[in-house]
């Protein structure tokens, strides 16, 4: 495996983690970078920009991260509340009158972004088309009677996150959520990260597909709960009705979809753009922080542990993070970042320092805790001596 890019030195664990990854793992095309204490130490990339291709990933190749952008629609709902223009503890029917419909009226900010709102699901699915349209899209969601009492329990808005962050960003600033992510924290960072991906960067996104996990992977290939089989298998559950919110399922190749703003599931970025974008929430990256220490420990601090009425299994999220937990480990018990179902991944750890950010063309089923980001991480924590 013909692997670009260098680690810095105690690093090494994670370069060979991820030629493992090639190996015996069936990583097609991927790339892995971290952050620490605003530094890159580990910048890798190898095989192919196309999951079903032959031209070689280049440094710079960016891909579709799917849920990995949750991370990142959150950070703006953060930093506005830093800013003063957006109150965490506010009704969502303060900035978006429309919302309080069907008895949603109690809803707060910090709900949403904590997956407390109890509207996972649609009982209109959106189409492709209908979805990258924010005004219908709004109007839907805000008509949406909830599943739950809001702020009673938790359960993962695996698309419906899109339009409620996105809905909120709108009302409070006058700008698309993804024109405020390019302005207010790309831009500044100079990062390769888009919600909304531009015509002149399109060139760049490689093909995405899905991909068997090979037998060679033994024991790292995990059969889910029978619950969670079941809970997916069947149309009417919550589980089904969340990810098929947007039905039928979108084309992810498809420009149309890649230029949408959806970022609840179609942020595109390199791994580096992934990591610098965490690096700088918790430190000075070339001069620019994201996040304040109070922000931080707001982002990371638990607002929902336990069953998850969606995905089914017991998870921990704080304000629009995962926290690190046996559903999606991360590097402590005081990381937190945002998977992408079937492969992405990206968080920050502020006790370490460490900012991770991992991309692939090739998606699997897991959700969240693909075992070739799994790997990576156990690879950073040897290098940290853990």
């Amino acid at each position: 495996m013909d692997v670009n890019g260098a680690v810095a030195e105690g690093f090494e664990p994670v370069r060979e983690a991820f030629v493992r990854n090639f190996e015996t793992l069936g990583d097609r095309g991927a790339a892995v970078t971290v952050y620490r204490d605003g530094h890159k130490v580990v910048d890798l990339w190898a095989g192919t920009r196309d999951v079903d291709g032959s031209e070689p990933w280049q440094r710079g190749t960016a891909q579709i991260v799917r849920s990995a952008t949750k991370g990142v629609a959150a950070a703006v709902l953060l930093l506005l509340a830093q800013r003063g223009v957006l109150d965490l503890d506010a009704p969502v029917g303060r900035y978006w009158p429309e919302y309080k419909a069907a008895g949603k009226e109690p809803t707060l900010v910090r709900q949403v972004l904590a997956h407390r709102a109890g509207v996972p699901v649609l009982d209109r699915p959106l189409t492709p088309a209908e979805a990258a349209d924010p005004d219908l899209a709004a109007a839907v969601v805000a008509a949406q009677a909830p599943a739950w009492e809001p702020g009673a329990e938790h359960g993962y808005h695996a698309q419906t996150y899109s339009w409620l962050t996105g809905e909120l960003v709108r009302r409070v600033t006058g700008r698309s959520i993804g024109a405020w992510i390019a302005d207010e924290v790309a831009g500044p960072l100079g990062l390769d990260l888009w919600v909304g991906l531009p015509e002149a960067e399109a060139g760049r996104v490689g093909r995405v597909a899905q991909v068997e996990t090979p037998s060679a992977a033994g024991g790292l290939k995990t059969r889910p709960k029978r619950a969670v089989s079941e809970a997916y298998a069947d149309p009417s559950s919550l589980t089904r009705r969340a990810f098929a919110a947007i039905t039928p399922l979108p084309d992810e190749n498809d420009p149309a979809y890649r230029a949408a703003m959806l970022p609840a599931s179609n942020g595109i970025a390199t791994a580096e753009g992934l990591a610098r974008f965490y690096a700088a929430l918790i430190g000075e990256v070339d001069g620019v922080r994201l996040f304040t220490p109070a922000t931080v420990e707001r982002a990371r601090a638990e607002e929902s542990a336990g069953p998850d009425r969606v995905l089914v299994v017991n998870t921990r999220f704080g304000l629009g993070y995962m926290l690190h937990g046996a559903a999606s480990p991360l590097l402590s018990p005081g990381s937190f970042g945002h998977p992408g179902r079937g492969g992405a991944l990206g968080f920050a750890d502020p006790d370490a320092g460490i900012a991770f950010g991992y991309v692939t063309n090739g998606f699997r089923k897991s959700v969240t805790a693909d075992p070739r980001a799994q790997a990576l991480v156990r690879a950073v924590r040897l290098s940290l001596g853990g």
